[in-house]
């Protein structure tokens, strides 16, 4: 039991509220609204792709929109070996030499925009901006110049760099589906939109070399000097490459005005086409050494066995499933002025339910607050799993006694189970969670299992939410409804209901799992009731913000670690020639992921 309802009369889902995460509703997503109709309401279905707020600007609402695609480039093995130091020389010599390529295509790409501007700010921004790559290009000059070779000339141009020049060329030419053949142009204004569409197709990489150069920035240490890649790193943290990038996006939103809503769709089209080019590139180049990521690239599927657990709960999902069931209790219950027929199970009516899901949830929330504060030394202490272990057992107790309450009070009877099933259909996750779990098993090579670990009251609904999005092969470990011709009678079948219970299913499902291959195991959680197996797994990656969850850890001397730097960090440890076989569990230390994409980029990569 997660997250129940306030008593407030007002309408139910503006009050969902994250009891044992502890997280402040304003910094979620809203809550889903349901829609009534007979014979049950439901959710409404989320929308695939990402929406830009019209007030938002154009460059910026693209960059967020296509957040994957600038995490996967960050992931990328030749991004956290340059961050770490530890890429080797010939591989930079490589990158640098195809860069080159990039860069003389990016100044005649701005050479043409600017034939096509039809104002003097535009053209007068373009100029300068083409001399920021040509000073770029000059950098780039002066590594070939330190190692005393011309890569540049010795390396071909590969197909991903040849794919992303001719792509801008052909763009900045006006060979661009939908605009006529650029000695068709009759007025300059329609040159003026291949100076958009151009600047549409190069706003995406400036902006992410300068992501990239930051990120990479933030984790050099201050007295770094023995950095080999710390030139590069400086050069696109600068303030300057900084503001290019800024003048880039400005530019393309300036040149964007003018536009009709065909042509911005054919701009983010190129602006989307610009990004999985970039990805490209940066997988496309070559690595001689081992890195950690993607993990799945030392899987040896004859040898090892790669084992990914994950909670549903918040960490799959934008709402507790606990809520979800509350409210179609309540939706579907029968009005207090309404006969019930004899046949069927009786029920509480809609206000009845209402006042004591509002009980229910008031007494959880203070008593669980009360339990985290109970189990806490007065001091910080170093991570040892025993004695996490015996402090959670204090909590799941608790668990049970409020689990108990539920029961007991009647509020579970009478839900259809078709109605839980729309409602699991309907059912809005996070975003990035069902794309990462059909990569998983649309791979049957990989030789990978997937066990969900819940405390969800209803698997069922955990069962329809991931097969309505296409993933049918889960491994599920959670509570069921006990029905009578599909009805609920209001009690449970208990299998998972407190943190002692979910890392006893962790070990069991370990413990069956064959000896003949070498295990990895990764859990994906999100709460105190994940804490046990988030250590206890070779890899831990917490996503989301749970104060109660960081609060009980650190006590307990666990460390959280973002992802990004952890694995920088490793890796430059495989550079240093340490034992790739760095994933340990019970180490005591957590990853942070923000989303589901960095978690994908991680594990599974492009």
């Amino acid at each position: 039991m997660r997250l129940l309802f306030s008593s407030s009369p007002h309408r139910i889902p503006t009050l969902f509220r994250l009891a044992r995460s502890h997280r402040p509703v304003c910094s979620s997503p809203p809550p889903p609204t349901w829609r009534s109709s007979n014979p049950m309401a439901i959710l409404p279905e989320s929308s695939a792709a990402a929406v830009i707020p019209s007030e938002e600007r154009l460059a910026t609402g693209f960059w967020i929109k296509y957040r994957r695609e600038s995490v996967l480039s960050l992931y990328s093995p030749f991004a956290l070996c340059l961050a770490s130091g530890s890429l080797k020389i010939d591989t930079f010599r490589h990158y640098i030499a195809q860069d080159v390529h990039f860069l003389k295509a990016f100044a005649h790409a701005y050479e043409l925009a600017e034939d096509c501007a039809d104002d003097d700010d535009a053209k007068l921004a373009i100029s300068e901006l083409r001399k920021g790559i040509l000073e770029e290009l000059k950098m780039h000059n002066s590594f070939v110049q330190e190692w005393g070779s011309d890569c540049v000339n010795e390396s071909p141009v590969n197909s991903a760099t040849l794919k992303y020049t001719e792509f801008l060329l052909a763009t900045a030419s006006g060979k661009v589906e939908g605009l006529k053949a650029p000695g068709k142009l009759a007025t300059p204004f329609e040159k003026t939109k291949i100076a958009a569409y151009t600047l549409g197709a190069m706003t995406p990489c400036m902006r992410l070399y300068a992501f990239l150069g930051k990120e990479f920035q933030k984790l050099l240490e201050p007295n770094e000097h023995n950095h080999p890649y710390k030139k590069w790193i400086e050069n696109y943290s600068s303030e300057s490459f900084q503001a290019s990038a800024v003048q880039t996006e400005e530019l393309l939103d300036k040149l964007s005005v003018p536009l009709t809503g065909e042509e911005l769709n054919i701009i983010e089209k190129l602006y989307h086409q610009a990004m999985k080019l970039e990805i490209e590139f940066f997988y496309s180049q070559p690595l001689t050494q081992p890195t950690i990521a993607p993990l799945t690239k030392q899987h040896d599927p004859e040898q090892d066995h790669l084992m990914i657990f994950s909670d549903f709960d918040l960490t799959c999902t934008v709402v507790d499933s606990s809520a979800i069931l509350a409210e179609i209790a309540i939706v579907t219950a029968p009005k207090s002025d309404q006969n019930q027929p004899a046949s069927q199970i009786a029920r509480m009516s809609s206000a009845e339910l209402r006042n004591t899901w509002g009980l229910l949830s008031t007494q959880y929330t203070e008593e669980y607050e009360q339990c985290i504060e109970s189990i806490l030394p007065s001091e910080k202490v170093e991570f040892n799993y025993e004695t996490l272990h015996k402090a959670l057992e204090q909590l799941s107790d608790f668990e049970k006694r409020a689990n108990s309450r539920v029961i007991e009070s009647g509020v579970l009877k009478g839900l259809n189970l078709e109605d839980i099933k729309r409602a699991g259909q309907r059912l809005i996750l996070q975003d990035g969670c069902i794309s990462f779990f059909q990569k998983i098993t649309k791979n049957k090579s990989l030789n990978a299992n997937i066990h969900v670990l819940s405390y969800c009251w209803c698997g069922d609904l955990i069962l329809t939410a991931f097969s309505s999005g296409g993933v049918d092969v889960l491994n599920i470990h959670a509570n069921e409804f006990n029905y009578e011709e599909s009805i609920s009678t209001g009690e449970i079948v208990w299998k998972v209901q407190s943190p002692i219970d979910k890392i006893q299913a962790f070990n069991d499902i370990l413990q069956d799992c064959s000896n003949e291959r070498k295990k990895l195991s990764v859990y994906i959680g999100d709460s105190v009731g994940d804490l046990l197996c988030l250590v206890k797994a070779d890899i831990g990656i917490v996503i989301g913000s749970s104060s109660s969850l960081r609060k009980v850890g650190s006590q307990y001397g666990v460390s959280f670690v973002p992802l990004f730097p952890g694995l920088v960090k490793k890796q430059k440890e495989f550079g240093e020639g340490r034992s790739p076989s760095i994933w340990k569990g019970q180490s005591g230390i957590l990853y942070t992921a923000s989303s589901w994409d960095d978690i994908h980029a991680f594990i599974l990569g492009w």
